[in-house]
């Protein structure tokens, strides 16, 4: 404890000095950081601080920090080692959590997602997380089979503290699981894991008002702890610089006035101490920024209160206890590498329901600015390319070439990406049932290159779909696209269903919609595409907009829409073929993410996909 009260000690902000320098698996990741130049202790840092997802990730990060003050101390992290639970049971306790919020405000356990702690947090140099995450995995593949199931939980309160704790004789079997960690994290490591010995439990409540604890003990009693429940083992890290200070949130942008101000980005988050507040005047406060490393101060009105571990980063996550019948593989997910190793199962788990939500390709107009119409038509309204990523041809339009400037088609690239998802699809012996369509030809095309690399072309229609269309807030002017029908997107060798009758006719939507109508308008639409589906087939893939793998996902799982500033931070970080898998629980109608059978792909400077760290949130 000493030596980790030193280090405490040594990370105190530092406002004047200012340097300006010019997976996890690290290996050749590493290897090309380091051929770029960076140096090694500069790229351990960055690829530890983004979990070792890839070159790009730790670039941007190092590029972001170039002013960091503490870009080349060597301070470790800290990491600590959770179970978490999935399934039916997270979303109960994810209710809980937002009726409680709403009820009661913020206690402190709103800080910290639902969760079993394992063990204390413990230090891991830059240098040993490979070896970290390997001990992890080795203790797993260890456990595999031995952790009995279900997990027993018993609801417990008293005037101060609300949780669901572990029967014992079942806590004593993760407690040597912890255990067993530890003991490879020494070994592999060298580090020193100190496994939690009091009782294990999920804490719902705590740190709260004593008027609050009727309606607490209330909401707690509605948790049905017999719910279906996956638990992960997880490992999260912290900068041990902010592990004392208070997380906010930036929701709005600031330009420094002066030069002890700090610039504010929509999405980063502050860490803020109160030893440090004493020198910020009314209004203001002095925080440093997760996303650059810098500190100053900052108007208090452009950030919200934020839970801590919002910024945590995960460096591998394993699921070590299956409860649900459906589950038939044994899944490893350590920095975006996915390992399954099939088990046992019912015959019935080989028809549960999929859904695969899928953001169109590259777009026209994103990369040649919207003159490209002007540029490639010529007087007469014929089409001729300017550039080899512009497509040969376009399908004419009734309305004349000027209709594209609403709804602009896929560049080469973006054929090329739709058409690597579909190869993947084929490799992960997937078959695609039913494909739905937004009617904005991006996604139509996107959906055509995707069945092209399935080798499904031409046996799999794309049913074109109104309601997928994007929230139409986002469209310029006063009116809506003049989309392409289906019977002349038939012609144009579309393989598109000109029979199909959609569930939310274009006439059903509104120029300007709000964000609550379009939340609602996508999801209605999504329940009644799988209920059309159900028993027909198991596999549905929705081709469309980057909002729609939010908006199409996250209520079939039973949990509440987000703030719209929260859902427009998560729209922007989701790249062309951005792709996320849900699959129905049994016949619960309730719905969970999972791993897609496919990898991420990325492309130029968009940064990778993880539905993990986009889509789950607590």
């Amino acid at each position: 404890m000493a030596a980790k009260e030193e280090l405490y000690a040594k990370v105190t902000p530092r406002r004047q000095r200012q340097s300006r320098p010019s997976t996890i698996k690290h290996g050749s990741t590493l290897d090309v950081l380091l051929s770029m130049g960076f140096p090694k202790t500069r790229a351990l840092k960055a690829l530890v601080s983004t979990g070792g997802k890839n070159v790009q990730a730790a670039c941007d990060w190092l590029f972001s920090h170039v002013d960091d003050p503490f870009l080349d101390d060597p301070l470790p992290r800290e990491y600590v080692l959770y179970l978490r639970p999935s399934g039916p049971l997270l979303q109960q306790l994810s209710h809980f959590w937002q009726q409680s919020r709403l009820s009661c405000g913020k206690n402190k356990a709103h800080n910290i997602f639902p969760h079993i702690t394992l063990c204390q947090f413990f230090m891991c140099a830059d240098g040993k997380v490979e070896a970290l995450t390997d001990a992890l995995q080795t203790t797993v593949a260890k456990w595999k089979g031995r952790i009995p199931m279900p997990l027993p939980l018993e609801l417990y309160t008293s005037s101060t503290f609300i949780g669901l704790f572990v029967e014992e004789q079942m806590a004593e079997v993760l407690k040597s699981f912890a255990s067993d960690f530890a003991t490879e994290a020494t070994a592999k490591a060298d580090v020193h894991v100190e496994p939690h010995k009091k009782q294990l439990h999920v804490t719902l409540a705590y740190h709260f008002q004593a008027s609050h604890l009727p309606i607490l003990e209330k909401l707690a009693k509605t948790v049905d702890v017999s719910s279906g429940c996956d638990w992960l083992a997880v490992l999260f890290s912290r900068d041990i610089r902010f592990a004392n200070h208070e997380t906010l949130q930036v929701m709005y942008p600031y330009v420094p006035q002066n030069d002890d101000e700090l610039e504010l980005v929509p999405g980063d988050f502050i860490f803020m101490s109160s030893v440090e507040q004493s020198s910020a005047s009314e209004g203001w406060l002095y925080g440093t920024s997760l996303g650059s490393g810098l500190s100053g101060l900052l108007p208090e009105n452009y950030v919200n209160r934020a839970d801590e571990s919002d910024t945590w980063v995960v460096h591998g996550s394993l699921l070590i206890v299956c409860t649900s019948s459906f589950v038939f593989f044994f899944a490893l997910w350590i920095n975006d590498v996915v390992f399954k190793v099939q088990v046992p199962t019912s015959q019935s788990s080989l028809s549960k329901m999929r859904l695969f939500v899928c953001r169109h390709g590259e777009r026209m107009d994103v990369v040649f600015g919207k003159h490209w119409i002007t540029q490639c038509f010529d007087s007469k309204g014929r089409y001729i390319r300017s550039n080899l990523n512009m497509p040969s041809s376009l399908p004419a339009r009734i309305g004349g070439h000027r209709d594209y400037d609403k709804d602009c088609p896929i560049t080469v690239f973006g054929s090329t990406q739709a058409r690597l998802v579909g190869e993947a699809l084929l490799e992960s012996h997937t078959t695609i049932d039913f494909v739905y369509c937004s009617p904005s030809l991006r996604c139509i095309q996107t959906a055509q290159h995707i069945l092209q690399g399935l080798q499904q072309e031409g046996k799999t229609k794309i049913r074109v779909e109104p309601g997928l269309f994007e929230w139409t807030k986002w469209v310029a002017g006063t009116c809506l696209p003049v989309w392409i029908p289906p019977t002349e997107l038939a012609a144009a060798n579309l393989s598109v269903d000109t029979t199909y009758r959609p569930h939310i006719p274009i006439s059903k939507l509104a120029v300007s919609e709000t964000y609550d109508t379009y939340i609602s308008r996508s999801f209605q639409v999504t329940r009644e595409i799988l209920s059309e589906s159900k028993g027909l087939g198991n596999t549905v893939l929705i081709v469309a907009h980057a909002s729609s793998l939010e908006a199409c996902t996250r209520q079939i799982q039973g949990l509440s829409p987000q703030n719209s500033k929260d859902f427009v931070q998560v729209v922007r970080k989701i790249p062309y073929l951005g792709f996320c898998a849900c699959e129905e629980m049994g016949e619960t109608g309730v719905w969970q993410l999972v791993d897609p059978p496919i990898l991420p792909l990325t492309h130029g400077p968009n940064h990778s996909f993880n539905w993990r760290e986009m889509l789950i949130q607590d």
